[in-house]
């Protein structure tokens, strides 16, 4: 089974300060991570080629710096990492990034699966997994939660529902989106890490992908951030004290005073 990991490095802290004129985030100072998510998606990709065998090949868009986290995936056991990379590129909103990553996965045919994580921490859209399917015309399952049964046709899964789970038979080549109940992500051994340290990672770029350019970066992007600001702190609130029909009293009062 030839899995592809679609993951994304994204800032370590929520602290994130924005830049007031740029109205972009300032990663200045910020360590950088593998979006948690996709730690789980990776960690699904290791399982299921530790039981049918196969290829996992892991593939970001990002900056040069963003091979880190490739590596760090290798250093779990992943076979490949695909780094794809290109001014051309920056600026691209989901639509734009989903688009530029299956044009990166048309590369890596022929695949069975592709896994991503549901969604990332600091954008939070869950939509570049479900782009991605689109654009290469495949089924995608999300929020799955379990692998119950696979084959090299089809997987039966268990996707997370808010009350609940439902059962999907999925056919094959197909692309899943994961939550953080489905496994718990291992720890690098020794040896993984020095494997990691001395892997090629493969860089695409608009040149190699030889994509639309009226598709990728900021031209390809239908959705344009018009501005980016840190909310006000909120003032610490009042707690209220004593039996249940004195505060509904007290309370009642207060909220008919913010009213007038």
């Amino acid at each position: 089974m030839n899995i592809i990991v679609c993951i994304k490095q994204v800032p370590e802290t929520t602290e994130v300060r924005i830049n007031p004129e740029t109205n972009t985030l300032m990663r200045e100072g910020v360590k950088s991570i593998i979006n948690p998510f996709d730690m789980y998606a990776i960690e699904e990709a290791l399982r299921l080629k530790e039981r049918f065998g196969g290829k996992v090949s892991v593939i970001t868009m990002g900056p040069p710096q963003a091979d880190a986290a490739l590596r760090e995936a290798i250093s779990m056991g992943a076979d490949e990492g695909y780094l794809v990379c290109d001014r051309a590129f920056a600026g691209s909103d989901t639509w734009a990034t989903s688009y530029t990553l299956a044009g990166a996965i048309q590369k890596l045919k022929p695949f069975d699966l592709i896994i991503c994580g549901k969604q990332a921490s600091d954008g939070d859209t869950a939509q570049v997994g479900p782009g991605i399917s689109t654009h290469l015309n495949i089924p995608q399952v999300t929020y799955v939660k379990k692998v119950e049964e696979a084959t090299d046709k089809s997987m039966r899964l268990e996707r997370m529902l808010e009350e609940g789970y439902e059962i999907i038979q999925a056919p094959l080549p197909a692309l899943l989106t994961v939550v953080k109940e489905i496994n718990e992500p291992r720890i690098p051994s020794l040896k993984g890490l020095m494997r990691a340290k001395n892997a090629k990672i493969i860089t695409f770029t608009q040149k190699e992908l030889d994509l639309d350019p009226q598709q990728i970066g900021l031209c390809g992007s239908p959705t344009q951030v018009v501005k980016i600001f840190t909310p006000t702190p909120r003032v610490g609130g009042q707690m209220l004290k004593g039996e249940v029909p004195d505060i509904v009293r007290e309370l009642v009062e207060l909220i008919k005073g913010e009213v007038n």
